[in-house]
């Protein structure tokens, strides 16, 4: 079932989709009903998809084998989750600059076989990389504290506060970040992964299709679907997710269109 907003854009003409996965695509480790189904479809109407998490610990390979295993057939290029973006903005504007990165192992050895200079010790860090980390503690506080100050760049990988699982949400980047925010007495000076302009920006690259064509498929008004009309794209809410049906009711982000799952997906564009 969808039901479509009050400012709801015309949505027959649509060829690009972002679509995001935790909580869109998937919940956990088990595929939502209907939506390979549903990216099926699409790519028989000719739409081209890209998937767009901002799960900061798995890298586009990573995802092309997990979502093969649901019976979804993605291509790395069709893959931007905030590992890359994150990627991406350190070889863009902190190239060979020693960083030390607060996150997962994961994340760690994906931008080390980027090139990006690591190092263990945060006060010989230019910049500061903040993520999920699931060994986050006081230590890490203490260390980000005794190494950032105000010449060193610190950025976030996403704002994801919280993470949707098969047993509830679970604490995300946001967290993590807010944490060591508070702690140095000052925010980030960019936090990536969606709702920003770098993931837009790559996005729409990935998809190669103008925004006004697009539509932003996700569960969360404050990072998928502001992503979508920072950017001039439109805008569906799934309600398997972080977001409910009342959230969209209170949000400045006003949904194109809210989806009971991506399942709905196809009709919609019809």
């Amino acid at each position: 079932m969808s039901t479509a907003s009050d400012s709801e854009r015309a949505l027959d003409d649509i060829r690009g989709v972002v679509v995001d996965l935790d909580g869109t695509v998937y919940r956990g480790d088990g595929v939502l009903p209907g939506a390979a189904e549903a990216v099926a479809t699409l790519r028989e109407r000719g739409v081209a998809v890209c998937f767009c998490s901002n799960n900061p610990t798995k890298t586009p390979v990573e995802y092309v084998d997990r979502l093969g295993g649901m019976g979804i057939e993605a291509d790395e290029s069709e893959i931007l989750p905030a590992s890359t973006v994150t990627r991406d903005y350190l070889r863009d504007h902190h190239p060979d600059e020693p960083t030390h990165l607060l996150g997962s192992e994961s994340l760690a050895e994906y931008l080390r076989d980027s090139g990006q200079h690591l190092v263990d010790d945060p006060r010989a860090a230019s910049v500061f990389v903040a993520s999920w980390d699931e060994r986050f503690d006081y230590g890490d506080m203490s260390e980000a504290l005794a190494g950032v100050d105000e010449e060193t760049t610190f950025l976030g990988t996403d704002p994801d506060r919280t993470i949707p699982t098969a047993d509830g949400l679970v604490p995300g980047s946001g967290a993590v970040i807010g944490a060591v925010a508070r702690t140095v007495g000052r925010e980030p000076d960019r936090v990536l992964g969606k709702p920003s302009p770098e993931a837009a920006e790559d996005a729409l690259a990935r998809l190669g299709v103008p925004a006004e064509d697009c539509l932003v498929v996700g569960d969360r008004l404050d990072t998928d679907l502001r992503m979508g009309a920072d950017h001039g794209m439109a805008t569906a809410l799934v309600l398997t997710g972080v977001s409910a049906r009342t959230d969209a009711a209170e949000s400045d982000v006003d949904p194109d269109a809210v989806l009971d799952s991506l399942a709905d997906l196809p009709a919609l564009l019809e």
